[in-house]
């Protein structure tokens, strides 16, 4: 197995593409976590230099949409195979809303297991709140009815909305982590998403939690015979960045933040790196 460290776009947005690619690369990030850009010039030029610099990407499906749910089917599927143009070591999807009924989102979930066969480009499903398996009650239900269906572990959306550590859901966890094939390397809290900074002592609590839950994945796809595991240093921008009220000055550096994610994984997992 391979540990593959990926970059997020996210937070970047304001940079010309070109710029973030090579800010990504200069870091020592083996690749990217991000969406197909819709720009031709940009698609082009991320195309070009993931093959210039053998670099890798997780595609990054969050667009789909539709005024009813027939339309959201058809434009889920259509940005399944937009993904999949970029040849990435799997598709990262925001699948489904909360809010769909559990046939509803069973359906896209078969229409991802579907493309998934044709394609052989593996869809996972991000556990983000607002989607599919937001929270373990959630998904647990989804675990039952669909054996295939795998996971991006982004666990910090599940401290938030059940306000916990996980304790009491130890079962759902324990089959999350059995089913994950892509680490969201960010740390939430008991009241939201992302802690201000992993490095002070106040979140180291929260910190050794999430780097259990992450060796437990690292060991299952090991024994799985995982060919590549891509993790991402998730760490987003404002307003999942804490800011000092009134002068909208962030607490911390995003990139920084997410540069000490990857070299605490780098370190912890360097016997799965090339």
């Amino acid at each position: 197995m391979n540990i593959k460290i990926l970059s997020p776009l996210w937070g970047h947005e304001n940079l010309e593409y070109g710029v973030f690619l090579d800010k990504v690369k200069n870091a020592g990030y083996d690749g990217f976590d991000t969406w197909i850009p819709e720009d031709k010039k940009e698609k082009k030029l991320l195309f070009d230099y993931l093959q210039k610099h053998e670099m890798y990407i997780v595609a990054h499906q969050h667009q789909a949409n539709g005024k009813n749910f027939t339309e959201f089917k058809k434009s889920f599927l259509g940005y399944l195979n937009i993904c999949a143009e970029a040849d990435p070591i799997l598709i990262n999807s925001h699948t489904g809303r909360d809010y769909f009924t559990l046939d509803q989102n069973l359906q896209l979930i078969d229409i991802a297991q579907e493309f998934s066969d044709k394609s052989g480009v593996v869809v996972v499903h991000e556990t983000h709140r607002g989607r599919v398996g937001y929270s373990p009650q959630m998904i647990e239900e989804i675990f039952k009815l669909r054996e295939s269906f795998s996971i991006t572990a982004d666990f910090s959306h599940w401290v938030c909305v059940t306000e916990s550590m996980l304790e009491n859901f130890t079962s759902t966890l324990t089959e999350a982590i059995k089913r994950s094939r892509h680490i969201h390397l960010r740390i939430g809290f008991e009241q939201g998403p992302q802690v201000a900074d992993p490095r002070a002592p106040e979140w180291k609590y929260a910190l050794d939690n999430f780097l259990v839950w992450w060796d437990r994945i690292v060991e299952q796809n090991y024994v799985s015979k995982t060919e590549i595991l891509p993790v991402t240093t998730e760490f987003g921008p404002k307003p999942y960045m804490p800011a000092i009220p009134f002068t909208k000055v962030p607490v911390a550096d995003q990139f920084t933040i997410n540069c000490y994610m990857k070299d605490l994984a780098d370190l912890r997992y360097k016997k799965f790196r090339d």
